[in-house]
């Protein structure tokens, strides 16, 4: 009966609802959260290890980019009309605006990034299936307790088909890097933890 009354009284939020709650001032401006398929969801904060990472993950793949790609960090992206997550490190096509007039939405992204430590199995299996299910091309986990980076590629309608585990020592190059004529785009694992 319990089971019944919630999922009763349930809401689901749009994207409209989202920013809504934020004008309006129900949401603190200081609130770190997104929005997944309607619901909002509290983002743990962020550790000095996490942080270094995504700071050194932009840095590295903005040097190496350039002009090519556009390197966002913890930034909003939009999938569909229920979902607003914002990953550590979204990497997408160039813009003259810089998204300043919409996010990127699953055609403008060509790799998604997220740096994990308490939030793993919530990235993993919650955000990864997600990602997955709005075709984005290629996701990147950054294990940070087991020191690996897991790669996603070849999205279906309910995960990854492609999955692949790098360790210190090895290299990898995301996908799209082939075929937009950078070939020499590649990541050391072992300098992603430092």
């Amino acid at each position: 009966m319990a089971t019944q009354l919630a999922e009763r009284m349930r809401h689901s939020f749009t994207i409209e609802d989202w920013y809504a709650l934020g004008r309006t001032g129900v949401l603190a401006t200081d609130y770190r959260g997104e929005l997944l398929e309607g619901e909002i969801i509290d983002m743990p904060p962020i550790g000095s290890e996490h942080s270094g990472c995504v700071d050194w993950l932009h840095y590295h793949f903005s040097r190496q980019l350039g002009g090519n790609a556009i390197v966002r960090v913890q930034n909003p992206i939009r999938l569909g009309d229920f979902s607003e997550p914002q990953p550590d490190i979204v990497i997408s096509r160039p813009r003259e605006d810089f998204y300043r007039n919409r996010h990127p939405t699953p055609a403008d992204i060509l790799l998604i990034i997220e740096v994990a430590d308490s939030s793993l199995l919530y990235d993993r299996t919650i955000k990864g299936p997600l990602y997955a299910r709005y075709g984005l091309p290629e996701y990147w986990l950054i294990n940070l307790p087991e020191r690996r980076l897991e790669c996603y590629r070849t999205p279906t309608p309910t995960d990854y088909a492609d999955r692949t585990r790098y360790l210190p020592g090895e290299i990898i190059s995301p996908h799209f890097a082939k075929q937009s004529g950078l070939p020499g785009l590649a990541l050391p694992v072992d300098a992603v933890f430092g």
